[in-house]
Parts: structure tokens; sequence; C-alpha cells
């Protein structure tokens, strides 16, 4: 994979070339993605969440057209959002849907694949300007996704055995 579509941290004496337009809101939908990134962190507690554990991973996502972003997800390690730690990693292969994950295998994160649901959610910055970003709405997993496959290149058309075959003949 191209170093430059990981997110990564830099050196003093990098080389950098990206310019600020190269960020892209991708359009709503439901997208393939790569996690590329992931940290341990502290959610200090809010009105709807208690204080605790978090991991925040980098979901890299290249839309069909060659669009791509990263998205920085958060998924708190919490009773409360256990439903979204499962989709997580059950998009990722590593639980099976209704069943037990005796173990999050956060070793295992980086690089893996999966499905999700894109959204787009406005806010405003600081300086009162209405802004926009991505964000995960849900995940999917691989039992439960509704891709479906693109049909075949066209065929030419079958050939009855033991003959040659003519239109509009039987």
């Amino acid at each position: 994979m191209d170093h430059n579509t990981i997110d990564r941290e830099l050196g003093w004496d990098d080389e950098i070339e990206k310019d600020a337009s190269d960020w892209e809101l991708l359009p709503a939908g439901d997208y393939d993605f790569t996690v590329t990134g992931f940290e341990r962190g502290r959610h200090p507690g809010s009105a709807k969440l208690p204080a605790c554990n978090k991991a925040t991973v980098n979901i890299y996502i290249e839309a069909p057209n060659g669009a791509s972003t990263t998205i920085k997800h958060n998924l708190f390690l919490h009773t409360k959002t256990e439903g979204m730690l499962s989709a997580f990693f059950c998009a990722i292969g590593q639980k099976k849907k209704g069943e037990r994950l005796p173990r999050m295998d956060w070793q295992k994160v980086i690089g893996a694949k999966g499905r999700c649901k894109v959204g787009v959610r406005d806010w405003t910055n600081k300086e009162g300007e209405a802004r926009q970003s991505n964000e995960i709405k849900k995940f999917y997993a691989p039992e439960d996704n509704q891709m479906v496959a693109p049909p075949p290149a066209s065929a030419p058309p079958a050939v009855p055995s033991g003959g040659v075959f003519t239109p509009g003949k039987f």
C-alpha cells in the first residue's frame, strides 16, 4: 500500500506534498473500508456516557470514483456501546453475528477490511462557519452485506449440445 494513503506520524525531517484541498467529502452511502490506524485513549465522560476507555480507529475509504478519505471513528469500551463494538468486530471478521467474542483482538485491527455506511454530518466551527464531514453510521457484518455482484460481461449465446445454434430453430 502506498505510504501516502495511510495515516502515520511524520518525522521532523519528512518530506510532505499533500495540499489541504486533497481532502474530499464522500457522498453518503455504503463503502468498503480498511483500518489504517488505531489509538488507545480515554473518554473523560459526558452527559450520555461515563468515563471509559476508547479506541480511535482510522477508517480509510476509497470511493468507486477514486475519491478517498480517512474517517477517525471512536469506539467506546462501555456496556452502553457494546452493540457498536460488536458491529465493528463483526464487520472486520473477528466476531460472528449472534456469537460471543471472548476477547477483542486489537493487535489484528490494523489492516482489517470491512464494509460500512458513511453519512455526512453538518456542524459549525468556532468561527460560526457551517462545515460538513463524513462519519461512520453503521458497520455491516459480512453476512449482511447487500452488495450485489456486478452482472457478468455479455456472454455469447449458449450453443445446444450436439449441434450448431441457429436463432429461431429448436
